[in-house]
């Protein structure tokens, strides 16, 4: 077996999707936009996707990036933030229901003012789970592309508008110094990659989603939950790791044409608006019927990528537990529930078949 290496055309792709998307994020942060480092980095590679260019992040770049994402999230966690695991069972209940209602709501959207096909709008509709999401499509012979594009613009929108929007209103905690504003030692730092990368590779192996961030965030957490580590990666390392997420959704415009972006915006943009207006209703009841802070709240019932609300959580001071733990079950149940809906609700499968 031999190792291919990446060619000379790949590796200049590669520094240019990195270059554009620090740059990005880094003028972003300049000017003080709120979550500036994701939202620049992913508005520039987003951009200059769209315009043409051949941006990529390699897969074993992208898994770096995910598992120190997983350790700067882990290193937030403390026996304070553990000790609410008790409101999460409602919260989450009703997270579910807000997924089975914003799913149909936006579906029929979809259906009836731009008239998608019962599968393919369900599949549209569901919120996260994106890579499961277009195999199912794919096997029922739904639109990939319209999907692709609906699905990336939900991801696209809330990860820029939400951290700005909390801004405006006031609603974005304060930072506080905790151990996730301090500095591990290096015999630290080493403890915390090995056992990151680690737990990471078992979830793997085991099939768990999203593996190699909520693996290094499960191992980070444990060791500063515990109290056996204190502190997190440098700053500059956490900065790195905002940065390459937000470059890592801009890249998924490199998939689509513009001819398939602009033929699908409307749909994108109609869907996202009922799906936020549903989740706003479950929002309102969680924030009267529970303790949990109504930032806390509203990221975790954003329905966008987990990967993007984590590191919004990260970025914007949000309890990294409960966004992780809300939008791991919605990950769960879109993975688990979607076949069935589209099953029961789709296209029969003889018009698939046809």
């Amino acid at each position: 077996m031999t190792l291919s290496l990446p060619s000379r055309s790949d590796i200049l792709r590669i520094l240019e999707t990195v270059a554009i998307g620090t740059i990005g994020g880094l003028l972003f942060q300049w000017t003080h936009f709120p979550g500036g480092l994701i939202s620049g980095a992913m508005i520039a590679v987003g951009a200059f996707a769209i315009a043409g260019r051949p941006l990529h992040i390699p897969p074993v770049l992208a898994q770096t990036i995910l598992v120190m994402l997983g350790i700067s999230l882990g290193s937030m966690v403390s026996s304070q933030l553990l000790s609410n695991l008790g409101a999460y069972p409602l919260s989450i209940a009703m997270l579910a229901l807000a997924t089975f209602c914003a799913t149909f709501g936006s579906s029929y959207y979809l259906q009836k003012l731009h008239g998608w096909d019962r599968t393919s709008a369900l599949l549209a509709a569901s919120p996260g789970a994106l890579s499961q999401i277009v195999m199912l499509a794919s096997e029922r012979n739904a639109d990939v592309a319209g999907i692709s594009v609906v699905q990336t613009m939900r991801v696209i929108l809330l990860t820029a508008a939400l951290p700005l929007l909390l801004a405006i209103s006031g609603l974005t905690p304060p930072l506080t110094t905790t151990t996730a504003a301090l500095e591990a030692s290096p015999l630290a730092l080493l403890l915390l990659a090995v056992a990151a990368v680690a737990t990471a590779m078992l979830l793997r192996w085991l099939n768990f989603p999203a593996s190699w961030m909520f693996g290094a965030m499960l191992a980070s957490s444990v060791l500063h939950g515990g109290d056996w580590i204190e502190g997190g990666l440098p700053p500059w390392a956490r900065a790195v790791a905002l940065i390459g997420i937000g470059t890592l959704i801009g890249t998924r415009f490199a998939r689509m044409s513009r001819k398939t972006l602009l033929g699908h915006i409307r749909a994108a943009l109609g869907s996202f608006a009922v799906a936020i207006a549903v989740s706003a209703v479950f929002v309102a009841i969680v924030a009267y019927t529970t303790h949990a802070r109504f930032s806390d709240i509203v990221v975790a019932f954003s329905p966008g990528a987990m990967d993007a609300m984590l590191a919004l959580a990260l970025t914007l001071h949000i309890d990294p537990v409960f966004v992780g733990a809300h939008h791991l079950s919605r990950f769960l149940f879109v993975t688990l529930a979607t076949p069935g809906i589209v099953h029961l609700f789709g296209r029969p499968q003889d018009d698939v078949d046809d």
